[in-house]
């Protein structure tokens, strides 16, 4: 892939977006995506489903090879290094140490089944940060106290509910001490009534500086919680701004559509 041409990046940005596009099979899922999130902000990306939000969230981390333009996270290119213009993927174990600064919760939680929470928590810092197991395990307990799990260390993911399980996977990403967290659609797929309990962790990670990018159908946590609101509709940004001005006066017809069906 042919790289843009590069400028320094500024320190208070985390994530920069130049152009990004994507696409599978030949239809375009991404064109040309433009943003900038300074670091210890929140933005929400919503949108109608299909618009490209989780696939713009999963570039981000390099999950999704994007086809064009320039994505960095804390002034690195995650997934690519440039050299006589043109970006080469770096290996894997390069992504991955770079992916490392970065955590993401999914949808489905995507917990080890056979391992219990302790164990689920404890995996990845002690397998790619290479810290010793005590010091991994004293911080799973006080991540697992932050989300208010205290004394489920030796619990399978099947013993839990939905919203506990999401709470294990965000201390899970935690535990990484990312410095950017990811959400896509973290409560979608919860019953109603576990929804305020992973809101809840989100709003505290937030109020401590958490630089967080959430996709994300709660229009009361957008609402409340981020510094930007981004809205998304095929494949592009159509608008974006702060959440008093974007809910209270959208500027597009194709926004002001969709906050009056959602909201």
């Amino acid at each position: 892939m042919n790289a843009p041409a590069t400028t320094a990046v500024e320190s208070d940005v985390a994530v920069e977006c130049v152009a990004v596009q994507k696409s599978f099979d030949g239809t375009p899922v991404l064109k040309s995506i433009d943003l900038s999130v300074p670091h210890g902000q929140v933005m929400c990306v919503i949108g109608p489903s299909g618009s490209g939000k989780s696939t713009f969230l999963r570039c981000i981390n390099h999950l999704e090879r994007i086809d064009g333009g320039l994505l960095r996270v804390a002034g690195e290119m995650v997934g690519y290094r440039e050299h006589k213009g043109r970006l080469h993927e770096l290996r894997h174990h390069e992504i991955a140490r770079r992916r490392a600064d970065i955590g993401m919760v999914f949808q489905s939680f995507n917990l080890f089944p056979h391992l219990t929470v302790l164990e689920n928590i404890i995996e990845a810092p002690m397998a790619v940060r290479k810290n010793q197991r005590d010091d991994a395990v004293a911080d799973a307990r006080r991540l697992l106290d932050k989300v208010g799990l205290t004394g489920r260390e030796d619990a399978y993911p099947r013993m839990l509910s939905g919203g506990q399980q999401q709470r294990v996977a965000i201390a899970r990403a935690l535990a990484m001490r990312p410095k950017l967290m990811l959400f896509d659609e973290p409560t979608s797929a919860l019953d109603p009534e576990l929804v305020g309990e992973v809101l809840s962790v989100m709003k505290e990670l937030a109020a401590e500086g958490m630089t967080m990018i959430v996709v994300t159908h709660e229009l009361g946590f957008a609402r409340e919680v981020a510094d930007t609101v981004v809205f998304m509709d095929g494949g592009y940004i159509v608008e974006q701004g702060a959440p008093a001005e974007m809910f209270a006066n959208p500027q597009t017809e194709r926004c002001r559509d969709f906050l009056g069906k959602v909201l």
